[in-house]
């Protein structure tokens, strides 16, 4: 089910009984995105997230769809990262080489990582930048520079490292800032893709779960346009679709006025 929210926002989403159903459903439908890009464009450019539900699809990815997934021709980046080495446990790049990238066979040279350890933390941003290249100019001939991104929501409503009312979300010439969490001691950093990085894609997908996210999911998904600063993650937007997966739990708050109820997909 869906709601419209005007030109290129249009949100759908879909309900899975349970985290397993979710991962699994997310893992078959990230299989369709990236054949169909590949067949189009000869690469599948993919924005990865951080956090334990994309670890679940990221495991489920490397187990079940190790053979079947065009990996060669997949080219993986991050939307954010903590200021903290790959081998630390907080680090969303060790995370995905732990579940995922240790286990498939997509090129080294085509993983793209927010290098965290760098200092300052601007030049990590500056050097990331250059590889994504500048934002792609506000048309409708735009090409968008990623097929798919990946992206969760915080209760408090953020999403990658945009904090609600961050001046991160006014940024409109840079691709990759340096920010700081409200609610973290000043000394833990971090790097995150701006709106109109994250922006610039032809489908974006927001993985949630857990009845902790149920009230800021209901919020999001009733912001009408253009958003809300205090909501990050309703100033999405994408070339295509914005894709909302949900389990029972994160879905439970959605008010019935914004659609027929969801439908459930048993996996």
């Amino acid at each position: 089910m869906g709601t419209s929210l005007g030109p290129r926002v249009t949100r759908h989403w879909k309900v899975y009984p349970d985290p397993k159903a979710l991962s699994r459903a997310f893992a078959r439908h990230l299989l369709r995105s990236a054949r169909e890009a590949v067949r189009a464009r000869g690469r599948f450019t993919w924005v990865l997230a951080g956090g334990r539900t994309p670890r679940s699809v990221y495991r489920h990815l490397a187990h079940r769809y190790r053979e079947e997934f065009p990996w060669p021709a997949t080219e993986l980046f991050f939307g954010d990262e903590r200021c903290v080495p790959p081998e630390e446990p907080t680090s969303n790049y060790g995370m995905a080489r732990e579940a995922l990238l240790a286990h498939v066979a997509v090129r080294a040279s085509r993983v793209h990582r927010l290098e965290g350890e760098l200092r300052p933390p601007r030049r990590a941003a500056e050097r990331y930048a250059r590889i994504i290249g500048p934002v792609p100019a506000s048309s409708p001939r735009a090409r968008p520079r990623f097929d798919l991104v990946l992206l969760g929501v915080g209760p408090d409503g953020h999403t990658a490292s945009l904090f609600p009312s961050s001046s991160a979300l006014r940024e409109r010439r840079r691709t990759v800032v340096a920010v700081r969490r409200p609610t973290e001691p000043p000394f833990v950093p971090r790097l995150t893709m701006t709106l109109p990085a994250l922006s610039s894609s032809r489908e974006l997908c927001f993985l949630v779960s857990g009845p902790e996210k149920a009230a800021v999911v209901a919020s999001v998904l009733s912001s009408p346009p253009p958003g809300d600063p205090a909501l990050p993650a309703s100033l999405l937007k994408s070339a295509g679709p914005v894709h909302w997966f949900l389990d029972r739990a994160a879905a439970k708050g959605i008010p019935p006025r914004l659609a027929d109820p969801p439908s459930r997909v048993e996996d």
